[in-house]
């Protein structure tokens, strides 16, 4: 086995197997709130939407943490790692804290963007001011994944979930349906599990964190002082990639509430195919991480010939794996969909729109590893912005608006239409990728 395939599986099959762990999990949990039925279903659906954008928005601060980490660690400068480490994590509390003041201050304002169903604007709320307490470890947890990943301690985070999902199944069952003697808390107990499973994700990632510092002779060092960049070049890869990034979750949100606004039949049949949607991309999601530190170290050591043969070594793996996925994905969707509760017409939009992801999965899976890993390794995350944002406010919503509500379409016909915004991104990005100039050291 060569070292590039080592080093690749060392870091690429925890954070592989921790994406699906979560993923099936969240399957699990989808189909315990689908016993309750489509409102519910579509509640936990948009509260989760607007979950999305953090998310996404702490994972951008997690993603210049780990090329900052991962180009400095390749350069042999421990101090300048440690700097980028601290300055993370205080930009992604502060994040939280306004996420979380939105959430308390504005929720059935914002639930309400997405649909005018009373009953699962009600639900929504129940669900939604409990989850926005989960800001804060969560955005922890991604900052210090990202240096444990960097370090080759990529199986922490994904020990940690284990723990985390298992408690949050747990809990689940026991405040979903009341079991051991609790009454049932239907939404409210769906919420109150999320909760309690980031707080456990936390507490063990920061003690695999702590202990691994023991492990390498180490100390924490915080620090908010650069020498080889400053905090203005660190902002100024920052802004681009939390730009990007909360444009396209709004753009994700936007086009959820097109699909509320095409009835709850049509929004749960989108909710119940998002959990698979994620096991599925989770399943290569470990490639782009693996090219974001592999790539990002052979930058630091101004390794550039190697540098874009791994990349393309990584792209082709990770279309190979996505090929394979999707034709399971097809001979799967209609078994998957038949787990779920609720009306025929539901099941079979749900399956329908499995069958176009799958079509589409190779695509998204290589603009996932090209736009998240490897172009934004070298540090130029503003090219990366103009792609996302072009993709998805250019092209993914006009053509999701004119599909719903100029050429009436139902949600599958939206789905298709809009998803081919992925193809724009893919081309762009290649083009970019070959012309190497994404390639920089910072170190």
């Amino acid at each position: 086995m060569s070292k590039f395939i080592r080093e690749l599986g060392k870091i690429a099959v925890p954070v592989t197997l921790q994406s699906m762990l979560q993923a099936s999990f969240s399957i699990v949990d989808q189909i315990m709130i689908g016993q309750l039925g489509a409102v519910s279903i579509a509640a936990v659906g948009l509260g989760g939407n607007y979950s999305m954008i953090f998310n996404v928005v702490s994972g951008s601060v997690g993603t210049v943490a780990g090329i900052l980490i991962a180009q400095f660690l390749g350069a042999g400068d421990k101090k300048e790692a440690w700097s980028s480490l601290t300055l993370s994590t205080v930009i992604s509390l502060c994040l939280a804290g306004v996420f979380l003041g939105v959430s308390l201050g504005a929720t059935a304002q914002i639930l309400g963007l997405y649909t005018k169903d009373a009953a699962i604007i009600a639900e929504g709320c129940v669900y939604f001011k409990i989850i926005a307490f989960s800001f804060a470890p969560m955005g922890l947890s991604t900052v210090l994944s990202a240096w444990l990943r960097c370090r080759g301690h990529a199986n922490i985070p994904f020990a940690a979930s284990i723990g985390a999902v298992l408690s949050n199944v747990v809990l689940n069952y026991v405040l979903i349906f009341g079991k051991l003697g609790l009454p049932a808390c239907g939404v409210r107990g769906a919420a109150i599990a999320t909760l309690v499973s980031q707080l456990v994700n936390l507490a063990l990632i920061a003690t695999g964190f702590l202990h691994c510092l023991r492990q390498d002779g180490e100390r924490v060092q915080p620090s908010l002082h650069f020498t080889k960049i400053t905090r203005r070049d660190y902002l100024g890869m920052i802004t681009p990639i939390l730009v990007s990034q909360f444009l396209w979750s709004l753009g994700q949100n936007v086009e959820s509430a097109v699909y509320g606004h095409l009835g709850t039949q049509n929004l749960a049949a989108y909710t119940l195919t998002c959990p698979i949607q994620s096991l599925i991309v989770g399943a290569l999601s470990g490639l782009s991480a693996a090219a974001g530190v592999l790539i990002g170290k052979r930058l630091g050591r101004k390794e550039y010939d190697e540098a874009y043969g791994d990349a393309k070594k990584i792209m082709a793996t990770g279309l190979v794996g996505a090929a394979v996925v999707s034709s399971l994905l097809v001979g799967l969707a209609g078994q998957y969909v038949g787990l779920y509760r609720v009306e025929d017409e539901v099941r079979t939009l749900g399956h329908m729109l499995l069958v176009v992801f799958a079509l589409y999965a190779p695509i998204k899976v290589e603009n996932m590893i090209l736009g998240g890993g490897i172009l934004k390794s070298g540090g130029n995350t503003r090219m990366v912005m103009i792609i996302d944002i072009a993709g998805t406010w250019g092209i993914g919503i006009p053509l999701c608006f004119f599909a719903a509500y100029v050429l009436h379409w139902g949600i599958v016909g939206v789905y298709t239409l809009l998803t081919a915004e992925e193809l724009f991104r893919l081309v762009v990005s290649l083009v970019v990728f070959r012309k190497r100039k994404w390639m920089v050291s910072l170190a």
